[in-house]
């Protein structure tokens, strides 16, 4: 694999709660504001209708990711959906605005939830947005493998990539984007400010946890890898780059689902 670990500063116990939360807020408000993963609508339905679901376990969801806008979208398809957010780090604010918008069609837990260690009883189809690239290919192996074992499915999109394109918008577009939207993100947050104009981490981190989130991406070669030998046989998996009219930089993607009996 040509990706490279490395580490983001959101990801550091040393960032405060508040910081944390002020990144993953800008975060979620330009995965929305844009509409990134609309095009992977219909692929991400298709698969839920095999699967005979309609309930979504999103993993490492920040701030809510783009879920505000795709449930919109589902909706408009004829196809709603039943959404449970869930984080390492809740950004509770965040998540109780999103049911709160979402005519509470998006839930929550509110308590911490680790990706590699699924609790009992959390079901659904697990997905993963703009998150994937922060595991190490032996724990993204081990959550692919957890998904299978447990029978539940599974997606994967980024819209980060490793090339050009995508490393000089993080460095030009990005800290621009978060200089400007940081007073309009809702739940207005004093702190998100304090982080943004007067102690710059949201931007700093922008640009470094940008690149980082570019150089550790999983390209369509490294999931096909990483789903080798896992139960091939019950197990469909697709895996490529889905672009759109508005999409700067290909979605990467990786859906896994059971193979009709």
């Amino acid at each position: 694999m040509g990706r490279m670990q490395l580490f983001e500063i959101q990801d550091q116990s040393w960032c405060p709660e508040s910081a944390r939360d002020a990144i993953t807020d800008h975060l979620r408000f330009g995965l929305n504001l844009w509409n990134q993963y609309a095009p992977i609508v219909p692929r991400l339905r298709d698969a839920m209708k095999r699967a005979g679901t309609r309930r979504v376990l999103d993993l490492c969801s920040g701030g809510g990711g783009p879920w505000l806008r795709l449930h919109r979208t589902f909706e408009q398809n004829g196809f709603p959906l039943e959404i449970c957010l869930t984080d390492k780090y809740p950004n509770t604010a965040a998540f109780l605005r999103a049911r709160s918008e979402s005519g509470n069609n998006i839930e929550f837990r509110e308590d911490p939830v680790d990706a590699l260690r699924i609790p009992a009883g959390l079901d659904g189809f697990r997905t993963f947005f703009s998150s994937f690239h922060h595991f190490p290919p032996e724990e993204a192996r081990a959550i692919l493998r957890d998904a299978v074992e447990s029978r539940q499915g599974i997606a994967v999109f980024e819209a980060t990539r490793r090339d050009l394109r995508a490393m000089l918008i993080m460095i030009f577009l990005a800290p621009v984007m978060t200089l400007i939207f940081a007073p309009f993100i809702r739940p207005f947050r004093w702190s998100r400010l304090l982080w943004t104009y007067l102690i710059p981490i949201v931007p700093v981190a922008a640009v470094f946890d940008g690149l980082v989130s570019c150089a550790r991406t999983y390209s369509p070669s490294d999931l096909r890898e990483l789903t080798d030998g896992l139960d091939q046989s019950a197990y469909a998996w697709d895996i490529g780059e889905q672009g759109g009219a508005a999409v700067p930089v290909p979605i990467t993607y990786l859906i896994g689902s059971r193979k009709p009996v």
